[in-house]
């Protein structure tokens, strides 16, 4: 919604003030605006290979929605990870080997669906349980291998953002070649009438003007938003790290869940008391 918002305030700015004392019609050059769409989407299919343009083709309609990742999400998150820390302090380890295999049967993981659906979230969690009640764990190993996966993960997540940005950055320079392919056509035309060089000449110029316009109003805000989503989405997953690494250094499940509590940020961050109250009233449940 914000991204439209902009991109109306952006057009409303450059064109309106234009119009007070030019004619819009000067701007509608079809060729120019071929030429230069024409040559970003040849760039962006050149510089990336057919993984890369389905990711991103992939991503950047997501930032269009709201980022589900806000405090209700965090406290489901928080609240499904410390029932089944909860389980395993009360029945052993063996008991939840039922639910970190079947999840979406899981009485636990069941009762909480926009995490069971988020298969990255509950592949990253089910995958280390797994390992706890495998036994045997060196924390700081389980540590490591965290990092070494989170990693993995945050560079693909953030590859969409990268790639949209260095496209944002190639069409200015495409406005340029086809402003200066329009000058190359005026100096073809130099004995025409000076009314009709002025023309020709502000249309090769708005190929600048459409470069710089489209890369900086349009193009790198969705790689703005596309970079902001990719940092958003590795929030929960160093929440996860700090409650399940807590849990396998032994601390109880109150405990662990606060080390997670901890990671996020002021804005989506419950109180403690504010927690506590929430679990205790899905307990009664």
């Amino acid at each position: 919604m914000f991204l439209i918002i902009g991109y109306v305030v952006i057009l409303a700015s450059a064109l309106g003030t234009y119009a007070v004392h030019g004619s819009l019609l000067a701007l509608w050059v079809p060729l120019e605006y071929v030429a230069i769409i024409g040559l970003t989407i040849g760039y962006f299919i050149a510089s990336n290979g057919l993984g890369g343009v389905k990711s991103v083709l992939g991503a950047v309609p997501g930032v269009l929605k709201g980022s589900k990742y806000n405090k209700a999400y965090y406290v489901d998150a928080l609240a499904m990870l410390f029932e089944i820390l909860a389980k395993v302090r009360k029945e052993g380890l063996m008991s939840i080997e039922g639910d970190i295999e079947n999840p979406e049967a899981s009485p636990i993981f069941s009762k909480y669906p926009s995490l069971v659906h988020d298969h990255h979230v509950m592949e990253f969690v089910t995958d280390y349980l797994r390992m706890m009640v495998g036994g045997n764990l060196n924390t700081v190993e389980i540590e490591s291998l965290m990092d070494v996966e989170l990693e993995t993960h945050h560079h693909e997540a953030e590859d969409p953002g990268h790639v949209v940005a260095k496209v944002a950055g190639a069409v200015p320079a495409f406005g340029i070649v086809v402003a200066v392919m329009g000058v190359v056509n005026v100096m073809g035309s130099v004995g025409s009438p000076p009314a009709v060089l002025g023309k020709m000449i502000g249309g090769a110029l708005v190929g600048t003007f459409l470069g710089i316009l489209i890369a900086y109003g349009f193009v790198e805000p969705v790689a703005n938003l596309l970079e902001k989503k990719a940092k958003e989405d590795g929030v929960i997953f160093k929440m996860i790290k700090m409650v399940l690494l807590a849990s396998m250094s032994g601390y109880a499940p109150q405990v662990a869940i606060e080390f997670g509590r901890k990671t996020l940020g002021s804005h989506d961050r419950p109180g403690f008391t504010e927690l506590e109250e929430e679990l205790k009233a899905r307990k009664g449940k």
